[in-house]
């Protein structure tokens, strides 16, 4: 099947550094459910063969000026162990939910956060043990992926994970180079972080994530090449690559500086990523999407490395979402340390989780745009006939506009009829793809969210 792009007028690229698109709608589009649906009504429909389910552990033992993610810093009072006896209560009433018609099929799972590993390791066998024994995922036969930070990848720790069958550990290292952690308000030393890299090796998980970042006030090109060489000589299966962002409410947004704010930090970044990109292909890594790169004989991880983001997904914790087809749910979203701690406290008092509280409902056309991100911004592309087989459609006659306008800018690329894949340059500005492909009411709810 041919598609001949429409005669499109060359359009001014938008600015490459907007939203990180790694889930869509984003969860400032979410809004109170009113009235609260029934889980077991949200699950009675829906395929239970090829669930996902992840745990979100919202604690750190520090929090990184730039993170905006759901997390708080310590946890006084027991506040953990009230926090995991909140996520078996959940547990048992998602599994109660879903029901035992069709028993519920795991096929990977993850605990992200916040800092997992900030948990003691009898409080991480609690955690894997809510996983297997409420939920019914067998940890030690699926992919399970971890998050972790240097200073909490201890070795009581990584053996508990180990143990419980972890097959992916990511450490957020962001930079060896010590002045560029302070900048980027995430001091360490790089002593520790060698140390914590050589316990993960030791433990033997077989895949090793080491996150970087670039766009970091002081880093240049040589103190850019400087970490991902520190990187690649512990040989890690993957590693990401991660534009700064300076986003409000944050250590860093409390503090603006009007350079971040200018088209040469934006030409800055692109210049690191690109070096970035091009250093980590030499040296035999493949690049799987903008952020992510693989080394070409890394152990798979699952036929599907981004279930977790599927339709089928499970999200248990109060930072953490669920998938249902028509329906994606959580608690309430925040940033600000007393908005978190409000929120963690409700959810740790809460005794019934048999209702979703907080959502956004998924028709068509956002499903259709849904497939479309989740592919497009994968360096593999997306198949045409996938998406005619799903959707009984083809991408070309619901996104011409979007897509002609990528093509005007040469960020798509032709390789074959069907196949619809960004260019090198197309990948290289994902984060501004992303947002073009909202829908307008996305776009609205996002807008009108009010930060806290």
């Amino acid at each position: 099947m041919t598609h001949t792009p429409l005669a499109t007028p060359p359009h001014t690229a938008p600015r490459p550094y907007q939203s990180y698109t790694y889930a869509y709608p984003h969860k400032t589009a979410y809004r109170p459910l009113a009235p609260r649906p029934a889980l077991k009504d949200l699950w009675a429909g829906e395929s239970r063969g090829s669930l996902s389910l992840y745990v979100h552990i919202p604690f750190c033992e520090v929090r990184c000026g730039f993170c905006n993610l759901f997390t708080r810093i310590g946890a006084p009072d027991d506040l953990t162990g009230r926090y995991l006896d909140a996520v078996r209560r959940q547990a048992a009433a998602v599994r109660g939910a879903l029901g035992d018609d069709e028993p519920p099929r795991f096929v990977n799972a993850a605990f992200g956060g916040g800092t997992p590993t900030f948990l003691k390791p009898r409080e991480l066998e609690q955690l894997c043990d809510i996983a297997e024994h409420e939920m019914g995922a067998d940890l030690r036969a699926v992919p399970l992926s971890v998050e972790a930070s240097p200073s909490t990848a201890t070795t009581d720790r990584l053996d508990v994970l180990a143990a419980r069958g972890t097959t992916r550990l990511s450490l957020g290292v962001q930079s060896f180079i010590e002045e560029e952690s302070r900048s980027a308000a995430r001091p360490q030393r790089r002593s520790d972080v060698e140390a914590a890299l050589a316990r993960i090796r030791e433990a033997g998980i077989p895949v090793l994530n080491i996150d970087l970042i670039y766009g970091i006030d002081g880093q240049t090109a040589a103190s850019w090449r400087q970490s991902l060489d520190a990187a690649l000589a512990w040989r890690p299966e993957e590693i990401y690559l991660y534009p700064l962002y300076v986003r409000p409410l944050t250590g860093l947004g409390r503090h603006a500086d009007p350079l971040r704010a200018g088209r040469d930090w934006d030409e800055q970044r692109l210049r690191r990523y690109r070096e970035g990109r091009d250093h980590l292909l030499s040296h035999g890594y493949e690049q799987v999407s903008m952020r992510m790169f693989r080394r070409a004989d890394a152990p798979p991880q699952g036929p599907d490395d981004y279930a977790c983001q599927t339709d089928g997904m499970i999200g248990l914790g109060c930072g953490a979402r669920s998938y249902t087809s028509t329906l994606h749910y959580s608690f309430d979203y925040a940033v600000s340390m007393r908005e978190i701690r409000g929120i963690i406290d409700d959810y740790t008092a809460t005794e019934d989780f048999s209702h979703a509280l907080h959502g956004r409902h998924v028709d068509e056309g956002e499903a259709r745009r849904r497939h479309l991100l989740q592919s497009l911004l994968q360096a593999e592309g997306l198949l045409g006939a996938d998406y005619r087989l799903r959707f009984g459609a083809d991408p070309w006659d619901d996104f011409r506009a979007e897509l002609d306008v990528l093509a005007a800018r040469g960020w798509l690329r032709g390789d074959g009829d069907d196949l619809l894949r960004l260019s090198a340059e197309g990948l290289a500005h994902s984060d501004a793809i992303g947002p073009e492909f909202f829908s307008p009411a996305v776009r609205d709810a996002m807008a009108a969210y009010e930060l806290k």
